[in-house]
């Protein structure tokens, strides 16, 4: 019942189904007609209050009491840090997460000889700290140090938020072979995208590198992200390898496959290769690669003409 145009038991301090103390909304007195009409007395949230709100969530800066500096983001216009190793670089990419790459980047610096692979990843998605067999210790600068057989492994020793906390790698002093002629396999680690709008070192290979290897699935997402990175970096110096297509597969039969997936297949830059079982459920370790992977890498080495043609101990066709 209404009782001097307010409803019983209902105040602006106290909830209606719990009872307790709190901020409701007020009720007007009843108009002609016997309408109730509610009119909030709580304040509106004006849209520079929103405003400062996503800024405080865009910046990490969502919790009352734990608001911690949050580090200023890299822009174009900062300087950013470069590299200049003295040997050749090839960069490999994964299109996706799980493709293969840092197998695939194993597996190129183990088929060209003494050679190097840099990952770049933060240490908690490292991908290789099973694949050494032999632990060297840590750089000054935060890298961690490891050789497996004629390859010398370097990967993150800490954990990275970004692309731009990474440290430029330092130069080997004890490569067994003139660092001048070998060969610098970066495995990457980062999407794409975040690499593109990161200005670093990292960035300045690969947009920087005449050959760029992008490591992709058989599947729709797999292929779409193949056409989107081949895309961007431009499919002239993109060679791709779709790890685990069977031999019927072909690129141009995915509904993701679009002109830059058309363009590495007819240019014979799209290689195709089995899926590896054990290193699908193992992971990377000490035991030696698959022979179908290193067929792979020694194609994608001569034909990015790293090593000669020629020079392949290898003849065999490469899926």
């Amino acid at each position: 019942m209404n009782t001097g145009g307010r409803l019983s038991g209902i105040s602006s301090h106290e909830h209606p189904r719990t009872g307790q103390p709190g901020h409701v909304a007020d009720l007007s007195h009843e108009p002609a007609g016997g309408v109730m009409t509610a009119v909030a007395t709580r304040p509106v949230v004006g849209v520079d209050e929103l405003r400062r709100a996503w800024r405080a969530v865009q910046d990490g800066q969502f919790r009352a009491h734990h608001r911690e500096p949050v580090p200023a983001r890299p822009s174009r216009s900062q300087k950013a840090v470069s590299w200049s190793p003295t040997g050749p670089v090839l960069p490999v990419l994964g299109c996706l997460g799980q493709a293969g790459a840092s197998a695939m980047a194993l597996a190129l610096a183990t088929a060209v000889g003494p050679a190097r692979v840099v990952e770049c990843c933060s240490a908690t998605s490292s991908g290789l700290g099973t694949a050494v067999t032999a632990e060297l210790g840590h750089t000054p600068t935060g890298w961690r140090l490891g050789r497996r057989d004629h390859v010398s492994i370097v990967r993150a020793a800490g954990v990275h938020l970004s692309l731009a906390e990474v440290p430029t790698p330092d130069e080997p002093t004890d490569h067994p072979v003139d660092t001048e002629s070998s060969l610098t396999v970066l495995d990457v680690g980062w999407d794409l995208g975040h690499v593109l709008a990161t200005p670093g070192w990292v960035e300045q290979q690969i947009t920087g590198a005449e050959w760029v290897v992008l490591v992709t699935t058989p599947t729709v997402p797999g292929v779409r992200r193949l056409e989107v990175a081949a895309s961007l970096l431009g499919p002239h110096r993109c060679v791709a390898v779709v790890v685990g297509a069977s031999r019927r597969w072909r690129p141009s039969s995915s509904v993701a496959a679009g002109p830059s997936v058309h363009a590495l297949e007819s240019t014979q830059q799209l290689l195709q290769i089995p899926r590896q079982r054990y290193l699908a459920q193992d992971g990377i370790t000490a035991a030696p690669l698959p022979p179908a992977l290193l067929r792979a890498a020694a194609g994608i080495l001569r034909r990015t003409g790293i090593t000669p043609v020629d020079a392949a101990s290898e003849k065999g066709p490469i899926r």
